[in-house]
């Protein structure tokens, strides 16, 4: 995706996010106690300037809680987040609202993100009203005018309301709410998954032309290995709250190490050309967070399972320049790859 300037501007580190499956309707408790969903386990990670850290893996694996852990829209159990130097997580509320100025986050659903009884213009140009930014309506209106024109909407758009929309205008609605406030860092949470294939790559191009234009940074969040493979630097492959594979998105995408990986890629007729890797196949379903399993949490899926992968955790080892995968036949040095 192009140069990007050296040092993280995200530093994620050991961060861990359970939920209390006792909490029901008002948050109030429920049920027996001691049940918890652990939907991260101690997941580190950097974001370098400029960059985009592409992030893979099935439904249910915990992406989009990351991605809302990292901006503290959802309270992380315990680890750490810095964000320029700053540790994020301990920030009090009016210098966590501060740093919302450069973090921001677009939804994967363009349907359910936006308020129905707003105008584009108020959807739009409601963050600059909250942080204070626009000194009067005319202000107010031109800056929101200029960033819907920004994501190929039109001024005719703004008295408009997202019922009169298609799903990919959506979208770009929405894209132009979280850039109002000229942000940083963006998490892109499954952004395109919601609309349909023909326009899909348009918005994708649309996130890409943005990025270069206005020096974002992206965690880009998706189950779609195409889309990864585009859009990113480096990729992480999440599995069952753990980041299981990561590195730059060439090797990852075409050396991948890990058995979860590469069975990710097996499924892609496109990617997965004869004489390319090793066929994994994926067996059952994803484990429940509510229970995962011991050891490894891929071996009860993994063909490629040993006796050490059902009792022993294994550590993220170096499998070249950047790259590490979290395998215990990679820390024995087995080849997976064919």
């Amino acid at each position: 995706m192009g140069a990007h300037s050296p040092g993280p501007l995200v530093r994620v580190r050991n961060l861990v996010k359970h939920y209390d499956t006792r909490r029901g309707l008002f948050g109030r408790l429920t049920g027996r106690a001691g049940v918890l969903v652990k939907a991260l386990n101690d997941v580190s990670f950097d974001v370098g300037r400029g960059e985009t850290l592409g992030l893979i893996g099935e439904s249910g694996c915990g992406k989009s809680t990351l991605g809302r852990a990292v901006l503290r829209l959802h309270e992380p159990t315990s680890g750490r987040v810095e964000f320029g130097g700053e540790d994020v997580t301990a920030l009090d509320a009016d210098a966590l609202k501060e740093m919302r100025r450069k973090m921001q986050i677009i939804f994967q659903d363009p349907y359910a993100s936006l308020n129905p009884r707003r105008t584009v213009a108020e959807i739009v140009g409601l963050p600059l009203k909250l942080h204070g930014l626009a000194r009067n309506r005319r202000e107010l209106r031109d800056k929101t005018a200029a960033i819907v024109e920004n994501v190929g909407l039109k001024t005719a758009h703004l008295d408009r309301f997202p019922h009169q929309f298609s799903g990919g205008q959506r979208q770009r609605i929405g894209i132009a709410r979280a850039l109002i406030l000229n942000p940083d860092f963006i998490v892109c949470d499954e952004p395109v998954s919601a609309l349909d294939v023909s326009i899909q790559a348009q918005i994708v191009q649309l996130l890409s032309d943005l990025k270069r234009e206005m020096g974002l940074t992206y965690l880009f969040i998706s189950h779609d290995i195409a889309v990864i493979g585009y859009v990113s630097d480096r990729v992480a492959v999440m599995y069952l709250g753990e980041i299981v594979e990561m590195g730059p998105a060439e090797a990852v995408l075409e050396r991948a190490r890990h058995p979860y990986t590469q069975s990710l890629l097996s499924a892609v007729p496109e990617i997965d050309r004869p004489g390319r890797r090793r066929h994994v196949a994926l067996r059952g379903d994803l484990p429940s967070p509510l229970s995962p399993p011991p050891g490894c949490k891929f071996h009860t899926r993994c063909p490629l399972a040993t006796d050490i992968c059902r009792t022993v955790a294994p550590k993220p080892t170096a499998v070249g320049p950047d790259h590490t995968a979290a395998c215990h036949l990679v820390e024995n040095n087995v080849e997976l790859a064919s």
